[in-house]
């Protein structure tokens, strides 16, 4: 059959509310491939284009891609830019046909527009690893053992959507364009919360600590509410630059986080939650939702009441939120490729691993270079 069947087509703003619904329909379906991650990204120098896969045997979009554009550093926008899918692109990897023409055309469009590379990370799972949280773990079906030493603390080592995994790679090798890893942009790890459990099987699957300290955080009187007002955020952001200080970590502009909270809370498409004690603000979280899915994007914490253990009850009050939404999922968004026990954000992983969660490893990030000679003069950037 020809590759006819299937038509590139370019995204309007008009459209916003049909892509969105598509993304998250969409088994393979991420936040970062909504519109509004776009609309936020272009307020720190991206250029969203958006694309969709028209079947014109089953008149509707079968696909869909959200490709982030920018100059690289000391070029100008007409000497050549770097495209970036994030998290995408929304597509039945499987179909080896669709994805052929999808990568068919929007190879030619790139190309012509000038673009140094393009850098794609499929919303794809390797593998995911479950760790003993010392209470009674759900029951898993493992598909993999021989489990390696540096995981000696992991109790399963299971293959997820192996079938599926397969093909992604498999068509990955046959597209019009060679692909080859590069380092991740997204984090390639993450301890991502089965939901569909009811609250009290999640709370029995914490560890036993995770379960007290939130409950000790009630008992002292720490309070979650979600952030209402632009003075709401304003305070938050306070808390970041503290954290940032203090985790060595790099931060955006408040205007940044400022644009996030317009876009996303008004269509319960995210949430800004604050933990309280006694009027004072000690911690909040930003927590995005789409696809079935709640991700934990941002988090702050004060330096002071920490033996209330604010942050146990305010990710508890997130995930009894998205589950409400009707998430299955809560991603804790990030863990290194290895730990060391002396890593500055040693405690957060372990902080994310004592909710009862899975460590999934993703396909990884992958480049197509169109003008090798430039883009090695523009190697060091690395789109954020």
């Amino acid at each position: 059959m020809s590759l006819n069947r299937y038509v590139l087509r370019s995204v309007s703003a008009l459209e916003w509310k049909k892509w969105d619904q598509f993304v998250n329909d969409h088994p393979g379906g991420h936040f970062l491939q909504s519109w509004g991650w776009g609309e936020l990204k272009a307020s720190i120098g991206w250029y969203p284009l958006r694309f969709s896969l028209w079947d014109g045997k089953q008149r509707q979009m079968v696909a869909a891609a959200q490709v982030l554009c920018r100059p690289a550093p000391g070029f100008p926008l007409w000497a050549g830019h770097l495209a970036y899918i994030p998290k995408g692109p929304v597509i039945d990897w499987s179909d080896a046909r669709m994805c052929q023409a999808f990568f068919t055309q929007l190879n030619a469009y790139l190309r012509r527009r000038g673009a140094l590379a393009l850098r794609l990370e499929p919303n794809r799972v390797v593998e995911a690893l479950t760790y003993s949280t010392g209470s009674n773990p759900r029951p898993e079906n493992p598909l993999a053992t021989g489990v390696p030493v540096a995981h000696s603390n992991i109790e399963e080592l299971q293959a997820v959507d192996t079938t599926a995994t397969t093909a992604t790679i498999a068509t990955m090798a046959t597209l019009p364009m060679p692909l080859y890893p590069v380092q991740p942009v997204q984090p390639i790890r993450s301890i991502v919360l089965d939901l569909t459990p009811t609250e009290d099987v999640l709370l029995a699957a914490m560890k036993e600590k995770w379960r007290y300290n939130l409950r000790l955080a009630e008992r002292k009187g720490i309070t979650v509410r979600a952030a209402e007002t632009v003075e709401d955020v304003e305070a938050w952001y306070a808390l970041l630059r503290t954290t940032g200080e203090r985790d060595h970590f790099g931060i955006h502009t408040i205007d940044y986080y400022l644009k996030a909270w317009h876009v996303f809370a008004p269509g319960q498409q995210a949430c800004l939650f604050l933990a309280e004690y006694d009027g004072r603000l000690l911690a909040g979280i930003f927590v995005a939702m789409l696809a079935r899915q709640a991700i934990y994007l941002y988090g702050a914490s004060s330096n002071e009441h920490r033996n209330l253990m604010p942050n146990y009850l305010l990710q508890w009050a997130a995930i009894c939120w998205a589950k409400r939404q009707g998430a299955v999922q809560y991603d804790f968004w990030g863990i290194p490729e290895t730990e060391s026990a002396g890593e500055a954000m040693a405690g957060v992983y372990r902080f994310k691993r004592g909710w009862g969660g899975k460590t999934m490893r993703f396909v990884g990030c992958y480049e197509h270079t169109y003008r090798p000679l430039a883009m090695r003069m523009a190697r060091k950037f690395l789109p954020t």
